[in-house]
């Protein structure tokens, strides 16, 4: 367990979408010039249309987008794209739009009722992760990955689409049964967020309609609506004009092409074709101030908003200017990353970037989550730093490494073309027909970037503060906890500080870069002792000198990845209590403090341009390392790994800065009704052990620096029982040195040690435990079963497909026919070590007054699967389910690196994999209702329910 976490934070601001940005005025230098006319490019040069997809437009104006990608292997997503979203709804038909899209799951013209997700299902597909659909204020977008490897279904696939498109059939009685699982949808979504987004929405919109037309609705018309106005919506809206196929995997394009000609040709227009407008947020050439305050908002947060217009990118001129601005965010982000690591920060969390806002418009949005208590020397702060930018402008070395890292990234996803998941890339074409964005091609992608990074000048980017940062068309947001809304600043007094920032005396920027070399000294070599094939999963474990142990499996799935995961039994387990927050966060505060001689500040800047990253960890149980590199940074990787080893740090800054970060985030944590709950459910679970507690202000004080050192480097003395698995695209000759010098020469102790069993497990008997805290009137449920567990691969597979028809069970029953919930489902964990034990949940949210009928129902289909067995064609559901499912799992290289880590740790046969589908096959309703027999006793129920503040 970890504590110290850095501090995340959502950006109170409406969904948005990557849109082009305003056009900067760009002058290139003699030198850029010469760079582009290498290959007859020039800026005002239109940019080209991907030539790797084949698109078209039928003569009813729909229109498809068609690509070849063989990764994964037989398998094509689909995705059914439209112009039509929440802001085309009037007065009447608020959330219908979201309606609808629902709607287009319960019943189409070849799939009545609930039978596409049942028909799709059996194929193997899943609800909710693989088909889905989202509805925003512009767009409605349906998404279908399916395999392509069986004709029926793809030609099946292919008609869901054509259904979705315009052959929803909107039975009244599907409606009136869909009514009540948006009103648990619109329910869940209530909390604090919401509720300051109902207050800052029309200041941040500007008044305009998309303040008005949130794509969740109205709780009256969602109750009430008419069935004509959801069918006249779709009638209005869904039509070929506004709609798009994008299909893009291991298919035959031209043979798809016909078929979509075919299937699609015939979809109609409306006789009177509404105009489809474009809705804008318009500038109101002023500025705006808002401050609120929440009981259940943990911390203050203080955003200023500086809205602008955007022009499309369509030239190579603007593309630049896209780079220009990626380059400018990425320096930000570093500036405001080494304050962050100030003895004592200024403020728990600040930055800013220039980025799309929503229709026309782009922001630049800075944003400080300052100290309890300190917002106006957290504001000043950080408005500092902007000033400083001002002033000075960023500095030469700033500008060489952002771009090193974007030159970096951009020869990675070249390298990587021909391994693209089909997912990659059908966004690109949706974008490019919902709002123009530009559509390229890998090559052209990467032959712009390449050509045009070099270009960019620090004038140029300095250049954009001036732009950007502007004092017209300012929102300043100040959002605090309800104790703090009498200290509120009002905007005469936030302007005060904008001035008195801007009247300060500011230094300039100095960007400190150590020349010295990450190892004060070179490791002496080992060597390779041993080599034996493992041929259960085609790798070859290595002893090295000093005992440890190296498991290499070369893969062809990417062309330039590699992984790294490494343990050694012991981890927090061997200290006391005492210790333990010290242990627990002891791997964490290492990785931030930098490594070897450098500071994680200098380790950032020395790995810019690199694609390595390495990071230690300590686990209740265990101790490690785990990373990913390329081939390229091999040689750092390992440099990384060895100074973890023999060269930790601990920074002071570091420590005291993470500590008064971590206490700040903490103060007001039992503000949010989840820290309540989730304390309490602990408590119950674990009583008072500090190792399952939530983390909190008095523990965070008891991390102890010296000793959280102390113990990192015990973790860390002995590399004797370290078991490494790397997995990826490599060779066994071109590895081996760099195992021979930084893994062979790692210290070693031998000593003879594990972990130690803390005997920490679930009382035997459950309860039922209520907690009231929140404004919102809705409920969360979490029905809980811990015991024992026959861990072995027979059990495992039975209860896996016991999450899987439970969880459809529970979804057809809470949500399908009785409306309580929007969503619900099972969980079911299992392990080996300390002691084979288990954990079955069922969990969801609903409103107050139907918790305890919703608890009977999903215990009553529980009850049915004990006494009856599951529906055979529930279990064909999983078995089609996990068959897919495995063979997309054989071709990554993360799912090999942690079956053969984890099977290691766990003393687990390396075969098993070949046998899953054996065992799979064998899954029955009598072994599955055996399973829930054994493990879903009565008396083992927890039932733990948050309920809303008591009136």
């Amino acid at each position: 367990m970890k504590f110290i976490k850095p501090l995340a934070l959502a950006f109170l601001l409406p969904a948005t979408f990557y849109v082009a940005e305003a056009t900067m005025p760009t002058t290139l230098t003699a030198e850029a010039r010469a760079i582009l006319s290498q290959d007859s490019l020039t800026l005002n040069q239109k940019l080209p249309f991907d030539n790797e997809v084949v698109t078209g437009k039928l003569k009813n104006g729909f229109t498809y987008f068609i690509r070849k990608n063989g990764e994964p292997k037989g398998r094509v997503t689909m995705y059914l794209g439209m112009k039509a979203g929440s802001i085309l709804e009037n007065e009447k038909q608020l959330g219908l739009a979201h309606f609808l899209e629902h709607m287009n799951f319960n019943g189409l013209k070849h799939f009545p009722k609930n039978e596409l997700v049942n028909y799709l299902q059996k194929a193997g597909v899943r609800f909710g992760s693989d088909l889905n659909a989202y509805t925003s204020f512009d767009q409605t977008v349906y998404q279908l990955p399916i395999p392509s490897d069986d004709p029926e279904l793809l030609r099946n696939g292919l008609q869901v689409m054509r259904d979705w498109a315009q052959d929803a059939l909107l039975d009244g009685e599907e409606i009136d049964k869909e009514r009540g699982v948006i009103l648990e949808e619109k329910r869940g979504g209530r909390g604090v967020q919401q509720r300051l987004q109902d207050q800052y929405f029309p200041m941040l919109l500007n008044g305009s309609l998309y303040s008005k037309r949130l794509p969740i609705g109205t709780e009256e018309i969602l109750k009430t609506f008419p069935y004509s106005e959801i069918r006249k919506f779709h009638q209005d809206w869904y039509r070929p004009d506004l709609q798009a196929l994008i299909i893009v995997g291991d298919i035959d394009p031209k043979e798809m092409e016909e078929r979509v000609k075919v299937l699609f040709a015939d979809m109609k227009m409306p006789k009177k074709a509404l105009e489809r407008k474009k809705y804008r947020v318009d500038l109101l050439n002023k500025n705006q101030f808002l401050a609120i305050s929440d009981p259940e908002l943990p911390y203050t947060v203080a955003q200023i908003l500086i809205k602008s217009e955007k022009d499309k990118v369509e030239t190579v001129g603007d593309y630049r200017n896209e780079l220009l601005k990626s380059v400018f965010n990425k320096m930000i982000a570093g500036r405001f990353s080494e304050l962050m690591q100030q003895p004592n920060p200024p403020f728990m969390q600040a930055g800013g970037s220039i980025s799309d806002f929503l229709a026309n418009l782009n922001t630049f949005s800075l944003l400080v989550v300052p100290k309890p208590g300190e917002l106006e020397s957290g504001f000043k702060a950080m408005l500092t730093e902007f000033e400083r930018i001002q002033k000075y402008g960023f500095t030469q070395t700033e500008l060489n490494r952002a771009i090193a890292d974007m030159k970096k990234g951009n020869e990675m996803s070249f390298i990587e073309r021909d391994k693209k998941k089909s997912d990659s890339y059908v966004n690109r074409y949706l974008n490019y027909f919902i709002d123009g964005e530009p559509a390229l091609s890998n090559e052209d992608a990467y032959r712009l970037t390449k050509q045009l990074l070099p270009t960019l000048k620090l004038a140029e980017v300095n250049g954009l503060v001036k732009k950007y940062y502007t004092d017209l068309n300012r929102d300043v947001l100040v959002m605090a906890p309800e104790k703090d809304k009498a200290t509120l600043p009002t905007e005469a007094a936030v302007m005060s500080w904008v001035k008195a920032v801007e009247e300060s005396q500011v230094a300039a920027y100095d960007d400190k870069v150590s020349d010295l070399p990450l190892l004060s000294k070179e490791p002496v070599k080992g060597e390779v002792v041993s080599s034996k094939s493992i041929d259960a999963v085609q790798a070859k474990e290595l002893t090295l000198s000093n005992g440890v142990k190296v498991i290499l499996k070369p893969t062809d799935f990417k062309n330039d990845e590699i992984q790294i995961m490494a343990y050694s039994p012991g981890g927090t387990s061997r200290y006391s209590d005492a210790d333990y927050f010290s242990a627990a966060n002891a791997s964490s505060l290492i990785d931030a403090s930098g490594v070897g001689q450098m500071s994680n500040i200098e380790l950032t800047k020395y790995l810019s341009g690199k694609d390595v990253s390495i990071s230690p960890y300590i686990s209740e149980r265990y101790e490690g390392i785990s990373g990913r590199t390329d081939k390229e940074g091999l040689k750092s990787a390992f440099e990384l790994i060895y100074a973890y080893f023999t060269e930790p740090r601990l920074d002071q800054d570091i420590f005291q800065s993470t500590m008064t970060r971590a206490k700040g985030s903490l103060e007001n944590r039992l503000s949010n009704p989840n820290n309540v709950f989730s304390d309490k459910v602990k408590e119950v679970l674990y009583g008072n052990n500090v190792r399952r507690q939530n983390p909190t202000v008095e523990m965070i004080s008891k991390i102890d620096r010296e000793r959280a050192l102390a113990i990192y480097k015990e973790r860390f003395a002995d590399a004797s029982d370290f078991v490494f698995t790397i997995v990826g695209s490599f060779d066994e000759n071109q590895i081996k040195p760099y195992l021979e010098t930084y893994l062979a020469s790692l210290p070693i102790q031998k000593r003879n040690e594990s972990y130690k069993d803390l005997n920490i497990v679930e009382p035997s008997k459950g309860e039922r435990v209520v907690v009231h805290k929140g404004k919102e009137e809705k409920a969360s449920t979490q029905l809980a079963y811990y015991g024992d567990y026959s861990f072995g691969e027979t059990e495992n597979v039975n209860m896996e497909a016991l999450e899987s028809v439970l969880t459809i069970k529970l979804l057809e029953r809470l949500r399908e026919k009785e409306g309580g919930v929007y969503g619900v489902g099972a969980q079911a964990s299992f392990s080996k070590l300390p002691k084979p034990r288990y954990a079955f949940s069922i969990g969801f949210g609903s409103a107050v007054d139907k918790t305890d009928a919703l608890i009977a129902s999903a215990l009553d289909e529980v009850k049915k699967i004990q006494e009856q067995g599951p529906d055979k064609g529930d279990l064909e559901k999983f078995l089609a389910e996990q068959l897919r499912q495995n063979e997309l799992n054989l071709r990554e290289n993360s799912y090999w690196l942690n079956y053969i880590s984890s099977s290691y740790q766990n003393d687990l046969d390396l075969m098993r994999y070949s046998r899953r589908l054996d065992n799979l096959k064998k899954v029955t309703p009598t072994s599955v209702q055996e399973v829930a027999g054994k493990y879903l006793k009565k008396d083992r129920l927890f039932e733990f329910i948050l309920m809303p503040d008591s009136k």
